[in-house]
């Protein structure tokens, strides 16, 4: 699956940007920059998604809530989307299958910065300061799933 992570701020409402992205014909998944700790991160949460539904053992109808499921690092998918719903109006977006997003259009511009790493996204999320990276914490988490769907 093609896909691409950015980060994103401006005046465009939730449901005005996924009718963007969908009527380019791809899918979308909008993600509050605070509870995202680097690309890897959402990469990771992708991959385990995309292995669940191969595998037959994904707990959601769609890839797109399971790799909410996972980028939350929770067991119930109420939990997981009222945790990873943006709350203002800064986004990071995982774009599937779209190659140029077109985000002047919608009055929106890209700031990967939102998906960087942060001491304060990290207390948010309950990671630790020391020798492990927050991203890599981030990726243990998300394969910590696995064993919460038992």
């Amino acid at each position: 699956m093609h896909f691409q992570i950015i980060g994103m701020r401006g005046d465009a409402e939730f449901d005005d940007i996924v009718r963007h992205f969908t009527s380019m014909g791809g899918d979308v998944v909008l993600m509050d920059p605070d509870m995202v700790v680097g690309k890897g991160h959402i990469i990771s949460a992708v991959r385990h998604a995309e292995r669940s539904f191969a595998e037959g053992t994904n707990r959601s109808k769609t890839l797109l809530t399971e790799i909410i499921l996972y980028a939350a690092w929770e067991r119930q998918i109420s939990k997981a989307l009222a945790k990873m719903k943006p709350k203002g109006n800064e986004y990071v977006a995982l774009l599937i299958c779209i190659k140029d997003p077109e985000l002047e259009s919608i009055g929106m511009v890209r700031d990967d910065s939102l998906i960087a790493p942060t001491d304060a996204k990290a207390e948010k999320l309950g990671l630790v300061k020391g020798p492990i990276p927050y991203e890599d914490q981030a990726i243990e988490n998300v394969a910590m799933v696995e064993l919460l769907k038992q």
